[in-house]
């Protein structure tokens, strides 16, 4: 079989690794790719986002399968384009990708089905969002309706804070369109879970829950991030928490959007709080979650490639997905300055991978036959172990080898959940 796989980061790293345990893959294609993905798939440099380009590389390139999974080309409606040529993909259609794609659209979706969620306000106009902020409780969440690589947003600790926020995104459009409407939600307390799960419509199998660590300094401080690690699974999910997401919010979710006519199939990412009231959803996204994903897939049993097809043909059932008993460890390695301005183009020397070790390759690209530094999260090193206290210190000890000018990591990713372990 030939695979195609859109995207080229340390998300698209690991699943690219994963698919190649499948003995009928003969071929992976990665569009765009990236300098290590080269290692593992043929790259292109065709974007993520060049609808037509991929339609047209498929048919030269003899395609089998297709798995799509970044948000920009699910939302624009890839899959639908993929598969009105004949390629069957995984990953949802443009009207189920719409659950990331609109923020106003997925809470408007959570209040109509009654699947928890913060209490909101939808606004389209500036004055308005500002006159009702000015009574409102603090801290506050602004956020932008549309996709805005993970920073759309904000978490205001008072009015002058929030009326800045919605200036900046509604008025100096810093965000482009996906400022054009916004969400004023409550603040919610209590621990953050990632929780990915595959599935074809009718099935929900949820994956091993994780936890990620957004800001970029130590001690979670400084700003946001795409991610600066991940541990797999998260301590503060338990057994009974997770039959009571299963009831409360996954199946409701993919039942609610049966209703409205907009089945899923993919990969459905739940961001979960869970407050003195019980677990909520802070977002959906409708694909595999960076990091999380990289420490996920390492603990993943059964095949990739099957259970994708499974989603596809509408057969997924919770037997044909088993994960190792264990934990999983990322450290992202990134550029100093990191989410801010950031220095690229330095070589980049990595380390020798032992046993359920892995370096996944987000930001470089090969130049001269080096691998060179071509983005703010550089790599992510990856261990996963019996335990998460050898997960985390294995995987700090992998990221130690990583070598490049101005590399930066936290120092604490893990610490929360050793703490909660104990």
């Amino acid at each position: 079989m030939n695979i195609l796989v859109i995207g080229g980061g340390g998300r698209e790293h690991a699943v690219i690794k994963s698919l190649k345990k499948n003995k009928s893959v003969e071929t992976i294609y990665a569009l765009p790719g990236n300098g290590g993905i080269a290692k593992d798939a043929e790259c292109y440099p065709i974007k993520a986002t060049d609808l037509e380009g991929i339609v047209a590389f498929t048919k030269t390139h003899k395609v089998d399968f297709a798995v799509v999974t970044p948000d920009d080309p699910l939302v624009l409606g890839l899959v639908d384009e993929l598969e009105a040529a004949g390629i069957p993909c995984f990953g949802p259609h443009k009207n189920a990708a719409i659950l990331e794609g609109s923020k106003v659209f997925s809470k408007q979706l959570m209040k109509k089905y009654g699947i928890p969620t913060a209490a909101s306000e939808t606004f389209t106009d500036a004055d308005k969002a500002i006159a009702y902020l000015k009574n409102s409780a603090y801290p506050a969440v602004i956020k932008a309706d549309g996709l805005a690589l993970g920073k759309g947003v904000i978490i205001a600790q008072n009015f002058s804070e929030a009326e800045q926020a919605v200036r900046d995104i509604m008025c100096d459009k810093v965000f482009g369109a996906s400022g054009n409407s916004i969400l004023v939600e409550e603040f919610l307390t209590g621990p953050e879970v990632s929780v990915l799960s595959f599935t074809d419509g009718k099935t929900v199998v949820p994956m091993i829950s994780s936890m990620d660590h957004k800001r970029a300094l130590t001690g979670d401080k400084g700003l946001n991030t795409g991610g600066m690690g991940t541990v797999a699974p998260n301590p503060y999910y338990t057994e009974e928490i997770a039959k009571e997401c299963m009831e409360r919010i996954f199946l409701p979710t993919v039942e609610a959007m049966n209703k409205e006519g907009r089945t899923f199939r993919g990969c459905l990412y739940f961001g979960l709080m869970l407050t003195p009231n019980g677990p909520k959803v802070i977002e959906y996204n409708c694909r595999f979650g960076d990091p999380e994903t990289q420490v996920v897939l390492p603990l993943l049993k059964s095949d990739l490639l099957e259970i994708m097809q499974a989603v596809h043909d509408g057969t997924l059932s919770s037997d044909k997905v088993k994960f190792k008993n264990g934990a999983a460890c990322c450290v992202v390695v990134a550029s100093g300055g990191y989410p801010q301005k950031y220095n690229s183009g330095y070589p980049i020397t990595l380390p020798q991978t032992g046993a359920d070790e892995y370096i996944y390759i987000a930001g470089a690209k090969e130049e001269n036959g080096t691998l060179v530094t071509a983005g703010g999260r550089v790599l992510g090193a990856v261990a996963a172990r019996d335990t998460l206290e050898e997960a985390v210190k294995d995987a700090y000890a992998l990221a130690a080898g990583v070598r490049f000018e101005h590399a930066y990591m936290r120092e604490d990713i893990g610490a929360k959940a050793l703490a909660a372990l104990k």
